[in-house]
């Protein structure tokens, strides 16, 4: 499972993933750190996948952004890389026991304010996530696609993501 934890001790987790952004479909401003790397950004959401969850909205994102890719090589640069017909593709999906999650960042803009190298990574328990809000109103975090059940996420609102202690458990 994932885990958001306010910098005012609120938590939220997510079985499949977590989504931070605002209410509406707008870009809004947010300082991202991960590891050694942090830069102020604007995007309209970040999604936080766990193992259950990148069998689903992750895998959409990243064959969304591998058929942009082979679209820009083709427009942009030459000819896209041939399909395997033998091996299947990586579609970023990952083991659901996994001791980490996954975050990628939709429609990250790059201006003179904002910057767009940080917008895909890996976050354990060692090495958190962490999203600074400065959007100043219709910030949310929710989990699972239930956008009713949320913590509000506006400006000075601090998100450590993470690997949460809670563990899931298939029953068949």
């Amino acid at each position: 499972m994932a885990q958001a934890e306010l910098n005012d001790g609120r938590k939220l987790c997510a079985v499949n993933d977590l989504s931070i952004g605002p209410r509406s479909h707008i870009s809004a401003r947010y300082l991202l750190e991960s590891g050694t790397a942090s830069e102020v950004q604007s995007f309209s959401w970040v999604i936080v996948s766990t193992g259950l969850g990148s069998t689903s909205w992750l895998k959409c994102i990243l064959a969304g952004a591998a058929s942009l890719n082979r679209l820009r090589q083709t427009v942009f640069g030459g000819r896209p890389p041939p399909k395997k017909t033998d091996q299947k593709e990586d579609d970023g999906r990952f083991s659901w026991a996994a001791d980490y999650l996954c975050f990628s960042v939709r429609e990250p803009f790059s201006s003179r304010t904002s910057e767009t190298k940080l917008v895909s990574g890996r976050m354990d328990a060692k090495s958190p996530l962490v999203i600074t809000s400065l959007m100043p109103a219709h910030g949310v975090t929710f989990s699972d696609g239930l956008e009713n059940d949320f913590l509000e996420f506006n400006s000075g609102h601090k998100a450590s993501i993470t690997v949460a202690d809670k563990k899931g458990c298939l029953v068949v």
